[in-house]
């Protein structure tokens, strides 16, 4: 699904990523590395496997798309308790795979209480707001005099209704006049139902890609 904003072409994926094709870069938002690790250090009983399936999405729509830069826009690590080795090592596999791919991390709530990402991950740490012209890169969407923001934090999803009351719920992306929400990368995150309002345009990420729904 293309997108134009701000006299800019985006590209939508289904996996929850947008490319910004002039610039070779790949943005996401949310991946929250680690947080499977930390209900299990609660002692919560979680299955093992979701950092991997993200890392592995992720390799997957980087080698697709030829994107030379990746862009997270908050919340890389979800916190302090899921530093486990098994997750480190994971990532760092997966940064060796990917080692001449440019990383930068727009700070966001959970990094600031989960601390650095390890320095062998060579990634280049920014507190928001970032402003690259026309776009200004910030954890929690927020407009921004200076320039068009794309933002993730609030998880969007959307309710959709069918036919004998069902339902169905699903992330989405959440373009506004003068900002874009991303939808969480991490499959291991909650989602916020959001309310369109007048002017919005939403974007479900389905099984066999985006698409826009009507907003009443």
């Amino acid at each position: 699904m293309q997108l134009l904003v701000a006299g800019e072409t985006l590209r939508l994926l289904p996996e929850k990523a947008i490319y910004w094709e002039r610039c070779s870069t790949l943005l996401v938002a949310d991946t929250h590395w680690g947080k499977a690790a930390s209900f299990r250090a609660a002692s919560i009983p979680i299955p093992q496997g979701t950092t991997q399936a993200d890392l592995e999405r992720l390799s997957h729509v980087i080698e697709r798309t030829h994107a030379t830069r990746l862009i997270v826009l908050g919340d890389l690590l979800h916190s302090r308790e899921g530093r486990s080795a098994a997750t480190f090592e994971k990532v760092t596999q997966w940064r060796r795979r990917h080692e001449n791919l440019r990383i930068e991390l727009i700070q966001g709530n959970h990094d600031l209480q989960a601390g650095l990402p390890l320095a062998d991950w060579k990634i280049v740490i920014a507190r928001p707001p970032v402003i690259e012209l026309p776009f200004v890169w910030q954890h929690e969407p927020q407009p921004h005099a200076e320039g068009f923001v794309l933002a993730g934090h609030i998880h969007p999803s959307i309710v959709l209704k069918g036919l004998a009351r069902q339902t169905l719920r699903l992330p989405c992306f959440h373009l506004q006049q003068s900002q874009l929400t991303l939808p969480a990368f991490s499959s291991f995150a909650g989602g916020y139902n959001i309310k369109p309002g007048r002017g919005d345009r939403i974007f479900p990420v389905a099984d066999t890609g985006v698409v826009e729904i009507p907003c009443q």
